[in-house]
């Protein structure tokens, strides 16, 4: 197995993990506030833009190294 393979795995393994924790901290959240839903509308949508900037600093870091 090459080193690209190896990050791939290792980044899919992380983004399961991280992706668990996430979901049961939302189901506790939502159990604990007598909701169907964890978030709201805006909950959410804040979410995916702090996600998509997270993705975007991971892929910056490779434009450091130049």
């Amino acid at each position: 197995m090459n080193n690209k393979q190896k990050v791939i795995i290792g980044g899919a393994l992380v983004g399961a993990v991280t992706g668990l924790i996430a979901a049961t901290l939302l189901t506790r959240r939502a159990e604990k506030h007598d909701r169907e839903t964890a978030l709201t509308t805006g909950e959410g949508l804040k979410l995916g833009l702090l996600i998509f900037g997270l993705l975007r600093a991971i892929g910056s870091l490779a434009d450091d190294d130049k």
